[in-house]
């Protein structure tokens, strides 16, 4: 990224308190921020694009493409006192400045990074203050160096930073305690959150109270007042005089940091080895330090909001991505009239357990055949729901592949394993405050089944790679077609598992044993699929509807969708002719259960029989047995004779 765009580069430089100028190793100027216009006069416009020597006062050109030559040979970052001038002014006067320079290594080519100080207040002081101008020379050296670190500081090393820029001031000016204080939005009182003191002394804690440790210097900094004392015999409050004892200080100043018209932080140094006076130049320079403390940590609480800001944005646009998906699936389900159709007594049961449990947040396991419409009866459930007014979220456990499924599941952190370079929020955070289908739960890995376990008892998953917990409120619907309990048996289910999913079964029968909806359903599918085809039809022939009842559906609704489908698309006339499937094909897929056998000859004899039961030739005395034996057999079974 250039450093010249607006990136966070040029939000700090810009609010630096000393001038910036980024130049190429030709001397080409890049950038110069705001304090450089002040200082000398010229506009940004005046001074992009043209070299640093252009406005060297001609006299000092030749010396300065030496210097130049020779940084550029060593190429190391380092603090300069220049001695003469770097720019003239605009006005033809020559501006006194301290330079710091810093080379930034790019693929491109390097880059030179100079912040410039304009000393010419500085140097009226020192022409008065003979005796420390040793020390004030390192600590102007020290403040030029640390401006420059902290503009190019990242945010993860800025806490650091400080810390070790306290320790550096604190020795420069020969003191012995350093901290940095921030205000608090709860309780606008002043905590320390930097520190540094010399071993031998006391260390003030992070966590200290302003309010409760020095009041009286914490009213005065609220009114932008920098209070000094060197002696605490100099400060008026007696609790604050006791405090700095209490502590050892001799001498001690606190300088406030303003952001927005609010003190929102204060720097503190103090003396305890000796009595110091504070010169007006120590306390000037010091502001210049809680300035650089003050943006650098904003700085810092802006990339932190950014990135918050950034990362919920990515997994709302994640989120969204999945939700659409889901809506797109959920409005063509509602597109077509998916109802359950309930004719028969064994579906109105069913529908009698839904709307028993669809209000309650229990856990549901929906067991039936393949092809019996299972996900059509779990969107009833949340339909009538606490949670209808969120999209359902559909896992099918047979389509995704092993390796995938805790992903899916559960989301994954970025760089989680190889090609997961960004964060993915899983299925159970996207059905937060909905209902989560989780569709053939017999085909879930052991591996993963622990993980599900873990959501069903405490309602908390971790993503992939993450090890933050994260509160899920969903409602659970699972379904399948296996024998769970066998699967139990077999240890290729968990049995604490099953018992978490079975809190509420409820059995989908399958469509030989609801014969009576046959008639609702063909009507059904015939009006979505005359719509979504545009063919004009309008009727279909009681024989077609008493055969379609006869068939033993081993695919169930699903076969009798597509039969229902595929006589729509090849129908040429109003009234529909519907074609059954061949005997041989579907006789290889009927159900090898024995109840289904025992079902399917009854229903053969039954048939064969004109579905009389008792009397010569009826079905009981073909079969063997008593008419109220198979009165009750066909009961249990659920095989009713098809309606005229």
């Amino acid at each position: 990224m250039p450093l010249t765009d607006g990136s966070v580069f040029r939000i700090a430089a810009q609010s630096a308190p000393v001038g910036i100028v980024v130049s190429d190793e030709a001397g080409s100027i890049l950038f110069v921020n705001h304090q450089i216009e002040t200082t000398f006069g010229f506009t940004a416009e005046e001074l992009v694009g043209h070299r640093i020597e252009d406005f060297v006062p001609a006299a000092r050109r030749t010396a300065h493409r030496e210097r130049w030559k020779r940084f550029w040979a060593r190429g190391e970052s380092r603090a300069v006192a220049a001695s003469g001038d770097l720019f003239a002014r605009k006005d033809g006067s020559e501006a006194p400045v301290e330079v710091g320079l810093t080379v930034i290594e790019r693929d491109t080519g390097r880059l030179l990074v100079a912040s410039v100080l304009d000393i010419s207040e500085r140097l009226d002081v020192q022409n008065r203050v003979n005796q420390a101008a040793s020390e004030h020379l390192a600590f102007e050296r020290l403040l030029t160096e640390l401006a420059v670190r902290f503009v190019a500081v990242g945010p993860e090393e800025v806490d650091e930073t400080i810390v070790e820029s306290l320790q550096r001031i604190a020795e420069t000016l020969d003191l012995d305690r350093s901290s940095w204080w921030v205000l608090t939005d709860e309780s606008d009182d002043a905590l320390v959150t930097h520190t540094w003191t010399r071993h031998e002394f006391r260390v003030v804690q992070s966590g200290e109270s302003a309010h409760v440790q020095v009041p009286w210097v914490l009213s005065r900094l609220r009114k932008n007042e920098v209070v000094t004392f060197s002696t605490p015999d100099d400060v008026p409050s007696a609790s604050d005089r006791e405090a700095f004892r209490r502590f050892g200080t001799k001498s001690g100043i606190a300088l406030p940091f303003f952001s927005n018209g609010k003190l929102t932080a204060l720097l503190g140094f103090s003396a305890v080895r000796a009595h110091r006076i504070w010169s007006p130049e120590i306390i000037d320079r010091l502001r210049l330090v809680t300035a650089v403390f003050g943006q650098a940590l904003l700085r810092k609480q802006t990339e932190k909001r950014l990135l918050t800001t950034t990362t919920e944005l990515r997994e709302l646009r994640d989120r969204l991505a999945i939700e659409n998906v889901q809506l797109r699936r959920e409005a063509k389900s509602q597109a077509s009239p998916r109802f359950v159709v309930a004719e028969s007594p064994v579906t109105r049961r069913v529908l009698d357990q839904i709307e028993a449990v669809a209000p309650t947040n229990a856990t549901v396991l929906l067991q039936g055949e393949t092809g019996t419409g299972k996900e059509v009866f779990a969107q009833a459930i949340h339909r009538a729901s606490e949670w209808h007014r969120r999209t359902m979220v559909t896992v099918n456990y047979a389509a995704i592949p092993p390796a995938l499924i805790e992903s899916e599941l559960f989301g994954r952190e970025r760089g989680a394993y190889t090609g997961a370079i960004a964060r993915q929020i899983g299925r159970f955070e996207m059905a937060n405050e909905s209902t989560i289908f989780l569709d053939e739960i017999g085909e879930l890995p052991l591996e993963a089944q622990v993980k599900l376990l873990r959501v069903l008892q405490e309602r908390v998953i971790e993503r992939l790679g993450g090890g933050q917990p994260v509160k899920v409120n969903v409602r659970i619907i699972a379904a399948t077609n296996r024998n769970l309990e066998n699967a139990v048996a077999d240890r290729t289910f968990r049995e604490d598992l099953f018992y978490r999913l079975n809190v509420f079964p409820i059995t989908v029968p399958p469509l030989r044993e609801r014969m009576e909806d046959i008639p609702a359903l063909v009507w059904t599918f015939i009006e979505e699929y005359a719509t979504a085809f545009r063919k004009p039809i309008d009727s279909i022939s009681k024989e077609t509807l008493m055969a379609l009842q006869r068939h033993s559906w081993p695919g169930n609704v699903r076969e009798l969708r597509n039969v229902i489908e595929r006589a729509v698309i090849i129908s040429r006339g109003p009234c529909l002719t519907v074609e059954l499937p061949s005997f041989v094909g579907s006789s290889s897929k009927k159900s090898t259960r024995l109840a289904d056998i025992e079902a399917e000859q009854i229903r053969q004899v039954l048939e064969g029989a004109g579905w009389r039961v008792r009397g010569p030739g009826g079905a009981a005395e073909q079969l063997g047995i008593k008419p109220n034996t198979l009165d009750s057999r066909m009961a249990k079974l659920g095989i009713r004779r098809p309606a005229d």
